[in-house]
C-alpha cells in the first residue's frame, strides 16, 4: 500500500525507537487504534506472533494466581492437538508436530492438549487449576482445519461457566483474512485475550500485540513484561496506517467475496483427486487424495503459483487481500492445469 509506505518513510525522518518506559504519542495512538478495531480494552505491543502468544500465557497465568486463586506454579492451559502458535521453547513444548518439538526439550509443564473442535473433550479436561484455553479459531498450519459452526461460541460458554479465560490466536486468521475483522467475529466469540501480528505490520515491519479485557490485562505491573522494540514509534505508525487501510479498503468484505469465488473455482475444477476445499475468506485449504505433495508443489510453482503443502496433503492459499476477480480466476485456472498435469 502506497499509503502505508509513505507513512513509514515519513516516520523514518523522525524518531524510530524509544523505550516504552517513556511516553510516545505514536504508541498511544496505536494502542487506541488496535483497541477500537478489536473492541477490546487494552493491548501490550510486541514484535512477533510467538511473543504475543508468550505474553498471553504470562497474563493468563498471573491472572490465575492473583484473581482466580490457583496455587502458585500449578496453572494449566488447555491447547488443541495440531496447534501452531510459534517456535519458542515454551510453545513447541506443547506442539504435536515432531519436527517442531523433538530434540529441543526439556519442556515445562502446564499445558494440556485436547482434540481440536471437540467441546466435550475440552470441558472434561478443565480442572480447578485451569486458567485458560488457547486455540486458533482455524488451524492454519495444521491444514486449514475449520471447526464446526458454533464451536468458538461453545468454547466461550464453557470457559465462562468454569471461570477460565479464552485466548484466541489470531496471528494468521486476524485482520480480514477470513472475511471478518477476526475469525472470532464469525460467531461473536469474544475472547478474554487475543494474540495478533503479521498483517498488523502492513507487510513492511514486524508488529504484534496481546490484546484483551481490562480485568486480565491489568494484572501486569510495570516491570512484569517488556520488549526493546515492541511498540516502537516506527512500528506503531505503520500499524496505525495498516488498520486504517483495512477499513478504508473494506478488506474484510473483499476477503469474504474473493474467498468464496476462489473456493467455488477450485470446486469447479472437478478433479477426482481433489478431496476437500475448506476455509473462510481468503484462508483456503485444498486437500488432495493421493497426488504426490512434492510433485504438486513443483507443478504449482512451474505454473507461477506459490503455495506449499501444510499437513495431510493440504495446500494453503492465502493470497493478498487486495486480489482481484480476474486474478482469482487466473489462480484457479493455473491450479487446475497443475493438478491435471501431475495426475
Amino acid at each position: 500500500s502506497p499509503f502505508i509506505v509513505d507513512t513509514m518513510k515519513e516516520q523514518l525522518e523522525k524518531v524510530t525507537l524509544v523505550s516504552r518506559a517513556v511516553y510516545s504519542s505514536e504508541l498511544a495512538v496505536f494502542l487506541k487504534a488496535i483497541c477500537d478495531y478489536s473492541g477490546l480494552d487494552m493491548a501490550c505491543p510486541m514484535n512477533t506472533g510467538a511473543e504475543a502468544i508468550e505474553t498471553c500465557i504470562k497474563l493468563a497465568r498471573k491472572w490465575g494466581y492473583t484473581k482466580k486463586g490457583v496455587v502458585k506454579d500449578q496453572a494449566e492451559i488447555i491447547v488443541a492437538e495440531g496447534n501452531f502458535h510459534g517456535r519458542t521453547t515454551t510453545i513447541v513444548g506443547f506442539s504435536s508436530e515432531p519436527q517442531y518439538k523433538d530434540l529441543f526439550g526439556p519442556y515445562g509443564p502446564g499445558f494440556k492438549p485436547v482434540p481440536f473442535g471437540d467441546a466435550g473433550a475440552l470441558e472434561a479436561s478443565i480442572t480447578s487449576n485451569t486458567v485458560a484455553v488457547l486455540m486458533e479459531p482455524i488451524q492454519a498450519e495444521g491444514g486449514i482445519i475449520v471447526p464446526y459452526d458454533g464451536f468458538l461460541h461453545d468454547v466461550c460458554d464453557i470457559c465462562a461457566r468454569h471461570n477460565v479465560l479464552v485466548i484466541w490466536d489470531e496471528v494468521q486468521t486476524g485482520f480480514a483474512r477470513t472475511g471478518r475483522r477476526f475469525a472470532w467475529n464469525h460467531e461473536d466469540a469474544v475472547p478474554d485475550l487475543m494474540a495478533v501480528g503479521k498483517p498488523l505490520g502492513g507487510g513492511l515491519f514486524p508488529v504484534s500485540a496481546a490484546v484483551g479485557k481490562r480485568d486480565v490485562m491489568e494484572v501486569f505491573e510495570p516491570g512484569d513484561h517488556g520488549s526493546t522494540f515492541g511498540g516502537n514509534p516506527l512500528g506503531a505508525v505503520i500499524a496505525i496506517a495498516a488498520l486504517a487501510e483495512m477499513e478504508m479498503s473494506d478488506l474484510a468484505g473483499r476477503s469474504d467475496r474473493m474467498g468464496a469465488r476462489m473456493r467455488q473455482g477450485f470446486a469447479d475444477i472437478g478433479h477426482p483427486d481433489i478431496k476437500e476445499i475448506r476455509g473462510k475468506g481468503l484462508l483456503i485449504g485444498l486437500e488432495v487424495e493421493s497426488l504426490d505433495g512434492a510433485k504438486l508443489t513443483q507443478a504449482f510453482l512451474d505454473h507461477r503459483v506459490l503455495t506449499k503443502e501444510t499437513r495431510n496433503r493440504t495446500f494453503r492459499f492465502a493470497p493478498p487481500l487486495t486480489i482481484t476477480e480476474s486474478e482469482v480466476d487466473e489462480v484457479v485456472d493455473r491450479v487446475g492445469r497443475a493438478i491435471r498435469l501431475v495426475s
